[in-house]
């Protein structure tokens, strides 16, 4: 009987991550997840189960480890529309970046790619969308609160306007060379903060 070899399953969910990330689902076979993770196939198997449930599982990885700072920066005591300013120009400029506009975001590949027809992708990306949402709401209303934002404006509303914009940003970032285009959206976008 073949000895299988052993691993850390840790690491190889880290490294199915990465190749999930760069591939995504469809491209991303069983043989190349093998190879990547240098695993045996029914380790793999044994460990993950198939292929799809591999994928949830690096999604809840992505979403459990992608970007604490957010809930810290928008949760920090002090005035809250900096703070959502700053994210805002975080997300446009990490999307413009080299090494991530390539890759983009794994929550918003995901909906793109396997949203609208699986629905355990579904869940999680709205999950992972809900809890921006949510953060950005709560920040902004203390802004309103606090007399940084117009008492007019709907913290809700802007909160929902912010989580399209900033995965419109990662879609934009992904397949365009150009900075501007999403550095420009990402301040027209804020000037309805003032």
């Amino acid at each position: 009987m073949a000895r299988t070899k052993e691993f850390d399953p840790d690491a190889a969910l880290g490294a199915a991550l990465e190749l999930f990330w760069a591939r995504g689902y469809e491209a991303t076979t069983m043989s190349a997840l093998v190879e990547h993770l240098g695993v045996g196939r029914a380790s793999v198997y044994a460990t993950f189960g198939s292929k799809h449930e591999l994928y949830l599982r690096a999604m809840d990885r992505y979403t459990e480890t992608r970007d604490p700072r957010i809930v810290e920066e928008l949760s920090a005591p002090g005035p809250a529309l900096p703070a959502v300013q700053a994210l805002v120009r975080r997300f446009a400029a990490e999307a413009t970046a080299d090494g991530e506009r390539l890759n983009g975001c794994f929550v918003t590949n995901s909906a793109a790619e396997l949203g609208p027809h699986d629905p355990a992708v579904a869940r999680r990306v709205e999950l992972s969308w809900e809890q921006l949402e949510t953060l950005l709401h709560a920040a902004l209303a203390r802004a309103r609160a606090g007399g940084e934002l117009p008492a007019d404006r709907d913290p809700r509303a802007l909160a929902r306007m912010l989580l399209v914009l900033m995965q419109g940003i990662r879609v934009v970032g992904k397949a365009s060379g150009d900075p501007a285009r999403v550095g420009d959206a990402a301040e027209q976008a804020l000037a309805l903060l003032d």
